[in-house]
């Protein structure tokens, strides 16, 4: 893939801004969605401030070399919500998903110390592209669940902080369309910036035309056409206006866990070290496997350089810092790897930026409300191409692989088919997720059918 901007390229100041905030709205859907679904107090804004802190701490670490936005990561929520339930109250719980980061963070560094000592050379033959195309498949063809979900999806959202879901939602539909082929066609067709901003431009104009539906249902009283939930602007001002409506400092979670240093004992700090432990092993697979995705974007395999190592401990420690200002541990992001396979731009500044941008934005109120606006049909429009490039660049990991031996035929069914079929794994409070069983199925399979070759 010829990239337009590379890793070490540095655009033009303005257009570094238009591509940073790009970026930020390829990743952030999920990484708002997160603190949502756990809820407890947990606000979009701190995590958004927790995933560009996170996510400068990566760069530092990889010596801006790996172009990748680390996000709010799903896989912790069901440990997140362990360390609510488990505490005295929602400010020791509010510190028990600091320690419970801490703890994962750890995992990571005590991987990558062993990585440095042992190198990187096990994993290459441990997870071949065999191995690793199809789980980089499966981590896109897994969302596409999520994605045509956000497309039936519109606001005003329920009484639990959902939105509405319609399949009879014409209204949705069209906004996700838009929104989908105003991204696909910038991105074929367009020229210059066009080019380069295919999602601010997709996104905006899904935004006008469900704005225009949402106008014409309030005039009608037509509830289905109100796709346009424009409730967190009222809130700006439902108390008057004020310097809040303005600027506000987020929630940061380390404010509030503070107060709960003397509620916590020896045992609730063993229950959340048994909920965010098991797991952190799990997204250390899916860590490489976005490394190894990006590395074929970039065409430079980041496991060499930076060095696993490294990547590791930016993860580690960047998740230790999202959690402590946001609550949320933080991951490599797939909606960044797709805007970079995308837009053709893996400038490391464009990324950085991105992380400072999330900072200050997280400050600026009118801002987080817009970003809270945005009707769920219009990122699901967005999704499909996203998830959609994540899918297609791990089969492409697949083309130089024979699939007329059976050992590799065999090896990428198996991980394709336990992958979207949705093989997860209840080990006590630890679920294994369907990517993470899709891969250890995968390298048992292909180590046993390639058992004579060694």
């Amino acid at each position: 893939m010829k990239l337009i901007y590379n890793v070490k390229d540095k655009p033009k100041f303005g257009q570094l801004l238009v591509f940073a905030f790009q970026q930020l709205l390829a990743i952030m859907a999920a990484t708002i969605a997160v603190p949502a679904i756990v809820g407890n107090g947990m606000t979009a804004s701190a995590a958004l401030f927790g995933a560009g802190a996170g996510t400068i701490i990566y760069q530092l670490f990889t010596k801006f070399r790996s172009p990748v936005f680390l996000g709010s990561s799903f896989a912790f929520i069901g440990s997140m919500i362990a360390a609510f339930a488990g505490a005295v109250s929602a400010s020791a719980g509010f510190l028990g998903i600091i320690l419970g980061a801490i703890f994962a963070g750890l995992v990571y560094v005590v991987i990558a110390i062993i990585i440095k000592i042992a190198g990187v050379n096990w994993i290459n033959k441990l997870m071949p592209p065999v191995v690793i195309g199809p789980t980089v498949a499966i981590i896109g063809l897994s969302l596409a669940g999520a994605a045509i979900k956000d497309v039936f999806s519109y606001g005003p959202q329920d009484g639990n902080g959902a939105f509405i879901m319609s399949t009879n939602s014409w209204a949705s539909l069209i906004c996700a369309l838009v929104t989908l082929f105003v991204v696909v066609l910038c991105s074929t067709y367009g020229k210059k910036m066009a080019k380069l901003i295919p999602f601010i431009i997709g996104i905006l104009a899904g935004y006008i035309v469900a704005g225009i539906f949402t106008f014409i249902g309030f005039k009608t009283g037509n509830d289905a056409l109100i796709v346009l939930d424009i409730a967190p602007f009222q809130a700006l001002v439902a108390n008057g206006v004020s310097l809040n409506t303005f600027l506000q400092v987020p929630q940061f979670t380390f404010l509030t866990g503070i107060k709960a240093v003397k509620e916590i004992d020896a045992s609730y700090i063993a229950t959340v070290a048994v909920a965010y432990v098991p797991v952190a092993f799990v997204v250390f697979a899916e860590h490489i496997a976005d490394h190894k995705n990006l590395s074929s974007i970039i065409e430079k395999d980041l496991l060499e350089d930076p060095g696993l190592s490294n990547t590791l401990l930016g993860d580690g420690v960047g998740s230790m810092f999202g959690a402590i200002f946001g609550g949320c541990p933080n991951t490599t992001y797939g909606e960044s790897v797709g805007c970079v396979a995308i837009t053709k731009n893996a400038s490391v500044t464009t990324i950085t930026c991105t992380a400072i941008l999330a900072m200050l934005i997280s400050f600026v109120s009118p801002f987080v409300a817009f970003l809270d606006s945005i009707p769920g049909c219009v990122m699901g429009g967005v999704c499909i191409t996203l998830y959609g490039f994540i899918a297609v660049s791990g089969l492409k990991m697949l083309q130089k692989v024979n699939l007329e031996e059976n050992a590799n035929l065999f090896t990428a069914s198996v991980i394709l088919i336990a992958g979207i079929g949705g093989m997860a794994l209840a080990i006590g409070k630890v679920t294994l997720t369907s990517i993470a069983c899709a891969l250890i199925l995968g390298i048992i399979v292909n180590i046993v059918l390639n058992r004579k070759k060694a």
